[in-house]
């Protein structure tokens, strides 16, 4: 289970959300243009249509540009030139810009009007309201490109760094320990500006650096794997345990020694005759380098990895008393359609209560349960009371997070299937969202999860897009519907030129795959109208809504 972090800034919006309109009524709409006064007159359904009558000084033929939406202007004019020039009529489809800021797309047919000495004096319009018919040619699209983008089969070697990704890596983990006793270095690599963590690209382009600075320095019999977001695993195979410490303390000080790099270290021994895996091996590894990191030390070493079943009873012991004693609770973030200015679907997030300080995030229980394998329980718990509620409300969709160890494990499936049937729950309502930085313990699994819900009826979305380095890659692994770009991104939009061009290819990425978007951390109607102009789907944030404890069948939907 994967919570997104409250990083928004909030203030109060300037104005109100743009009311959602009912769809014009099925009448003559209908606009003609004549040379004699330069003058566009229309009819009051298509007034109706647009959510506005027009001022006086628009009734001009510049009043187009305004009303017709940019990326079908050129089109709009071509179908004008091409009656006016061939006197027939001509026939155009077109989106139509609403007062509200939403669209619609409509059919126009163009009759070119003559004057008796045969010589063309004017255009007139008949328009038809055809989103419904556009809404599902699109979607037909959409999932068009979603077949042909995402590839058959997984691709093996990590694509930020080219090494072993996680799951290669703790193959050869378990093969060296059906072989020989060794050692396993796990490395937190990241870069430092100023006294603060970069940004994620940076520690991208670091990581890489990182990854050919340390094929320099080991031995051709070991290997090298990235395990995590920032984090790089040497393998070092019947390797003794005092030639194993002095190697790594070598490797971590030659990390250390370069400028604007901070590097953290945990070693763990293991041994054939060991109960402890190699999911195992990696845990206790990932937790050595974080207590280098609490006590600033470079490197921690674990010279008896801690037996599997102590390690995972007592902390599945916690998560099912939590969960027996209501300290999870759930929240829930309205989610607006920007086509329709509505209320849609909401994200839901899970909240810890704490005695003293009430709902808190619940990041660093979930931190430690996935990683103990210990989180698929809170994931089943929260999928149970969403198909509740989409019971209750089945006009909504819901967004539900999911562990990257869950979506591995083959149980899940299983456990999605049966509760669609007991709630007798509309599938459509469900999107499933994995972060992007999660852990993913069996990507075969979770690529075969993703295939079933969607052969089931439900979506899959992608969390925090942009944030990790396996972004586009899992474009491709997985079937994704929607990307959520990540609040990053999008909190100085407005002011920041380069998350301008980012979120812009984004989406133009997601659109080639046949995938939608949602910015998140939307705060203010200049962000909002920006996101519209970059083609955004959807959006969601304080402007939109906060989030709040979830009420059953109470969910906003306006």
């Amino acid at each position: 289970m994967t919570v997104p972090e409250e990083r928004e800034r909030w203030s109060p919006p300037t104005a109100p959300l743009p009311e959602p309109r009912p769809p014009a009524e099925d009448r003559a709409a209908w606009f003609s243009y004549t040379t004699a006064n330069d003058q566009i007159v229309w009819s009051t359904a298509l007034s109706a249509m647009l959510g506005r009558i027009p001022a006086q000084g628009e009734v001009t033929r510049h009043t187009l540009a305004r009303y017709v939406h940019r990326d079908d202007l050129a089109a709009a004019l071509g179908a004008i030139t091409e009656a006016w020039t061939s006197r027939a009529t001509v026939r155009a489809t077109v989106r139509l810009m609403r007062h509200d800021g939403g669209w619609f797309d409509v059919d126009c047919r163009l009759e070119p009007m003559m004057s008796p000495d045969g010589t063309v004096r004017g255009i007139r319009g008949t328009v038809r309201d055809v989103t419904d018919r556009e809404r599902a040619r699109r979607e037909d699209d959409r999932l068009t490109r979603r077949g042909e983008t995402v590839q058959s089969s997984l691709v093996e070697p990590d694509p930020g760094t080219g090494l072993l990704t996680r799951a290669r890596f703790a193959d050869e983990i378990d093969r060296a320990l059906r072989r020989s006793a060794g050692a396993l270095l796990v490395l937190r690599v990241q870069a430092e500006e100023a006294g603060e963590t970069a940004r994620p690209e940076r520690n991208a382009e670091l990581l890489h650096r990182t990854a050919r600075h340390l094929e320099d320095l080991i031995g051709p019999e070991q290997l090298l794997g990235r395990v995590g977001t920032n984090e790089l695993a040497v393998l070092l195979a019947a390797s003794s345990w005092p030639a194993a410490r002095k190697q790594a303390n070598t490797l971590v000080e030659a990390l250390r020694g370069k400028p604007g790099t901070l590097v953290w270290g945990g070693l763990v021994r293991f041994r054939t005759d060991a109960e402890a895996g190699s999911h195992d091996l990696l845990i206790d590894a990932e937790q050595a380098w974080r207590q280098s990191r609490e006590v600033d030390c470079p490197i921690t070493l674990v010279a008896h990895p801690v037996p599997a079943r102590d390690r995972q009873g007592s902390y599945r012991n916690r998560v099912a008393d939590a969960l027996g004693t209501d300290r999870f609770t759930l929240y829930s973030q309205p989610i607006l359609e920007l086509q329709t200015n509505r209320v849609t679907r909401h994200e839901l997030l899970l909240r810890v209560l704490d005695e003293a300080d009430g709902p808190q995030s619940p990041i660093h229980v979930l931190d430690t349960a996935e990683r103990l394998d210990a989180v698929f329980d809170i994931d089943l718990w929260v999928v149970e009371r969403a198909m509740k509620l989409a019971a209750e409300q089945p006009g909504m969709g819901l967004q539900i997070n999911l562990s990257g160890r869950s979506v591995g494990d083959p149980r899940l499936t299983a456990e999605v299937e049966r509760l669609l049937s007991q709630y007798a729950v509309n599938p459509e309502q469900l999107t499933f969202e994995i972060t992007e930085t999660a852990l993913i313990g069996n990507l075969s699994e979770a690529r075969r999860f993703a295939d079933r819900i969607r052969d089931l009826g439900c979506s899959l979305a992608l969390d925090d897009f942009g944030s990790g380095y396996a972004s586009f890659r899992y474009l491709r692994l997985f079937p994704i519907d929607l990307v959520k770009i990540d609040g990053e991104y999008v909190v100085d939009l407005v002011d920041n030129p380069q998350d301008q061009v980012l979120v812009r290819a984004l989406v133009q990425v997601c659109q080639a795959y046949g995938i939608h978007t949602v910015a998140e951390f939307v705060q203010d109607e200049a962000t909002l109208r920006m996101l519209r102009e970059l083609g955004v789907d959807y959006v969601q944030g304080y402007l939109i809504g906060r989030p709040s404890p979830v009420v059953p069948g109470r969910l906003r939907a306006d």
